[in-house]
Formats: structure tokens, sequence, C-alpha cells
């Protein structure tokens, strides 16, 4: 929108001052008048046009270059999330790691083969994660969501993934020797080839799972899972899984 727009000449001071008929109104309108011969002569000035013109364009200019180095700014955001993630490593807690962690699942930036060993990370949001040959022994995952994630081939020994949701997840291969999982929704998740010896498994939801291809559940305790599929029960205890519903530790 333009400022500067061609202005009448205003009136001289005797005719407005012919016009007022309250003289206590008199300095108010001498201040005005003033003004608006200064904004008259103003609107004469070239100058000041293509000043605004100028200022138009640095903005025009500015939109363009931020526009352009969008994807710039994206790379630089996603090397900081992953030196978080890098630098952490080994270490306890977060350290920054859930946030980076969602932050670059959410622009849809594979995650495969992260380290997060040990890692703090309860309820972290991961859904549709691509986690393949990722490292998650040790960490703290309770209540995380894992919907629709890959985790084919990952390291998940040992990690606590209490009340997490696995549903319609990807374990393939994946090691979850002494995980726990009691609460865990595994419906529809797809567990061929999944080591699952000493993971603690009660209560956890195995609708629609594929589990007839599991590679070991020499140990798991399988007490008050829900809505087994037909066969896993009898199927893991004759090889080696345990019933103990108890209520867990």
């Amino acid at each position: 929108m333009r400022i500067i727009i061609p202005r009448d000449r205003p009136p001289t001071w005797a005719e407005r001052k012919a016009g007022v008929s309250r003289h206590w109104a008199r300095p108010f309108i001498a201040l005005e008048w003033v003004f608006d011969w200064a904004a008259y002569r103003l609107s004469q000035w070239k100058l000041l046009e293509v000043l605004e013109y100028l200022s138009s364009l640095s903005i025009l200019v500015a939109a363009i270059f931020y526009f352009s180095e969008a994807g710039d700014r994206t790379k630089q955001k996603h090397y900081q999330a992953w030196q978080v993630i890098n630098t952490a490593q080994g270490k306890g807690g977060s350290g920054g790691r859930l946030e980076a962690l969602q932050e670059l699942n959410a622009d849809h930036v594979p995650l495969v083969g992260v380290d997060v060993v040990g890692a703090y990370l309860q309820g972290i949001r991961l859904k549709g994660s691509s986690l393949l040959r990722a490292n998650f022994s040790d960490a703290d995952v309770r209540m995380g969501d894992f919907r629709g994630a890959d985790f084919s081939d990952a390291n998940l020994r040992g990690a606590n993934f209490r009340g997490s949701n696995f549903s319609g997840t990807v374990l393939r291969r994946a090691e979850l020797d002494d995980a726990d999982l009691v609460d865990a929704d595994l419906a529809g998740a797809d567990l061929a080839g999944a080591s699952l010896a000493n993971t603690d498994l009660r209560r956890t939801d195995l609708n629609g799972a594929r589990w007839r291809d599991i590679a070991n559940i020499k140990g798991a305790n399988i007490g008050g899972m829900t809505h087994l599929p037909d066969g896993f029960r009898d199927w893991a205890l004759q090889h080696g899984a345990v019933e103990t519903p108890g209520d867990a530790p």
C-alpha cells in the first residue's frame, strides 16, 4: 500500500482562520493547518516516493531470499538435531534426544541405525518412523508411541517399553530379549524372526499380530496377555515361555 499520495493544496491561513468561529479552537486549527501544509509539501517530493518504492522492493527481495533458503534452513535444523543425538550417545537422561528424534521424524527423516542406548525417552512419539537397525537397548521408553514404525533388525534388548504402542509395527528380526513390554500394544505387529527370550509380556495385547515365525520366546512371561491369536499360548509354552500373571513390579 502506498503511503505517499498526491494531495490537494491546503487553504491559506486566512481562509482556514475565517472558518473558525471559536477563538479557543484556533491554536488546534493552526497546528492542523501546519501539518496539512507539511503533508502537502512532502507529497510533492519525489525522493520520498522513490524511497517508498525501494522499501517495497527490499521487502520483496527479502521474501524471495527467505523462501529460496528454506531448504538450507531445514538441513541446518536436521544437522543440529543429529548433533544432539550423536553427542549424547552412551549417556543417561534425555540430553535433548527426545525432542530431536521427534523433530526429525516429523520431517520424515529416516532414523535408521540411531543409537540411544540407555537413554531416557519416556513418552516419545515416533509414529511411522524408520528405525531399522536402531539400538534402543536398556533405554527407558515407557508409554512410547511407535505405531506403524519399522524396527527391523533393531536392538531393543533390556529396554523398558511398558505401556508403549507398537500396533502395526514391524519388528522383524528385532532383538527384544529381557525387554519389558508389560501392558504394551502389539496388535497387528510383525514379529517374524524376532527374539523375545525372557521378555516380560504380561497383559500385552497381541490381537492380529504375526507371531508364528518368532525366533525365540524361551523364558518370556506371557501371563495375562490379551487377544491371543489361536494357537499362540500353546506354542509359546511349548517353546519355553512361562505364564505368571501377577502384577508388574
